[in-house]
C-alpha cells in the first residue's frame, strides 16, 4: 500500500466517528526495521483478540516477554459496573486472548485484577473480564482490601514520593498493562500511564496533590510494566471515566502495543485525535524522560485487517 492509499484508508476508515489529527505522521511513517526492532504497533480493523494475535506476532510473539514457569500479572481497566459495549473498562476478549497467550508462552500462572471504583463483585461480573479471566485458566484477584497493598518509595517522584501497591505488582515476573482509550474528566485521557492508578491503594493523594504529576511520577516506579495493550475497540469520546450510555461510544476497532508507556499513550492521544502535549501528564513524563512521546522518531508498524 503507498502512501497516498494509507492515508486515505486511513486507521479509523470506516468507524463510526471521524477524529480529528487522527492521520498524523506515525501513521504515514514507513518502516523497514525486523520486528524486533519496532517501538510500537498500531492495529485496526480487527476482533480484540484477532488485532492482538498480529500485533504480538510482531514483537516476536508472547515467548519474547514470558518465559517458562513465570509468574504474570495482567492488569486491565475494571474500574466500572458497565458493559463491555459502554467502553468503561478493557475488552474481555482482548484479556481473555492475552492471557491464553502466556500460557502458550509457558507461564506457571497469570493473575488479573484492578482497585475498581464501583464495587470489585459487580464490576468483574458485569464487565465480563471476571468470566474471560477463568475461561481462560487465569485467576482472578481482589483489589479491594488494604492488606494486599505494600508501602513502596518513588525516589525519583516530585510530588508522589511514596505509596501503596498492590502486591501482585512486585511479586510478578511479568507485568502486562491492558488499559481501555477512553476521555477522563480529570486527567482528559487514560491509557497506559493513567491505568497505574488501579494497582495503587491511595490515589486519592493523587487527585488531592497535582494528578497530571503524580501519574508522571508514578512512572518512573522501578516496577514497570513489561509490555503495553492499549485497547481502542470502544473508545469513550466523552462523559469518561464512566460514561452515561452507548452515545458517549465510538467504534474504533483498533488497538496500540508496545514496551513504552509514553509512546503507547502519545499514540493513543493521537488516535483519539488529540496532541500527546495536551494531556498534561503525557508531557511530563515524557519531559522526565520517562519515555519517548516523540512519535516521529519511533519504528512503528501498521496493520490494516
Amino acid at each position: 500500500m503507498d502512501r497516498r492509499n494509507f492515508l486515505k484508508t486511513g486507521l479509523l476508515a470506516g468507524a463510526s466517528l471521524t477524529v480529528p489529527g487522527i492521520y498524523g505522521n506515525y501513521f504515514a511513517k514507513t518502516s523497514k526495521v525486523t520486528p524486533s526492532n519496532y517501538d510500537l504497533i498500531a492495529i485496526k480493523n480487527g476482533e480484540p483478540e484477532v488485532m492482538f494475535d498480529k500485533g504480538i506476532e510482531q514483537l516476536g510473539g508472547m515467548k519474547a516477554f514470558v518465559k517458562k514457569n513465570q509468574k504474570v500479572l495482567v492488569k486491565p481497566n475494571i474500574g466500572w459496573d458497565v458493559s463491555p459495549e459502554r467502553g468503561g473498562n478493557t475488552n474481555p476478549k482482548l484479556v481473555k486472548r492475552i492471557i491464553e497467550h502466556c500460557y502458550e508462552a509457558g507461564a506457571k500462572e497469570v493473575y488479573v485484577f484492578d482497585h475498581t471504583c464501583d464495587d470489585w463483585r459487580r464490576t468483574y461480573s458485569n464487565s465480563g473480564i471476571e468470566k474471560a479471566v477463568k475461561d481462560a485458566g487465569g485467576k482472578i484477584v481482589s483489589g479491594d482490601t488494604e492488606n494486599y497493598y505494600q508501602s513502596v518509595t518513588v525516589k525519583d517522584g516530585k510530588v508522589l514520593t511514596k505509596g501503596k501497591v498492590h502486591e501482585l505488582v512486585l511479586d510478578c515476573d511479568v507485568f502486562i498493562n491492558v488499559p481501555i482509550l477512553k476521555s477522563h474528566s480529570s486527567a482528559k485521557l487514560t491509557a497506559s500511564l493513567k491505568n497505574m492508578m488501579g494497582v495503587v491503594w491511595d490515589r486519592g493523594y493523587w487527585h488531592r496533590n497535582n494528578l497530571h504529576q503524580c501519574i508522571a511520577d508514578y512512572a518512573t516506579f522501578s516496577k514497570k510494566p513489561t509490555l503495553n495493550v492499549v485497547d481502542a475497540y470502544y473508545v469513550m469520546k466523552q462523559n469518561g471515566p464512566r460514561g452515561v450510555s452507548v452515545d458517549d461510544v465510538a467504534l474504533m476497532k483498533s488497538q496500540i502495543i508496545s514496551t513504552d508507556m509514553v509512546a503507547s499513550d502519545a499514540a493513543a492521544a493521537k488516535l483519539f485525535g488529540i496532541e500527546p502535549d495536551s494531556v498534561s501528564y503525557i508531557k511530563i513524563a515524557g519531559s522526565m524522560g520517562i519515555g519517548k512521546k516523540d512519535l516521529n522518531t519511533l519504528n512503528i508498524k501498521r496493520i490494516i485487517l
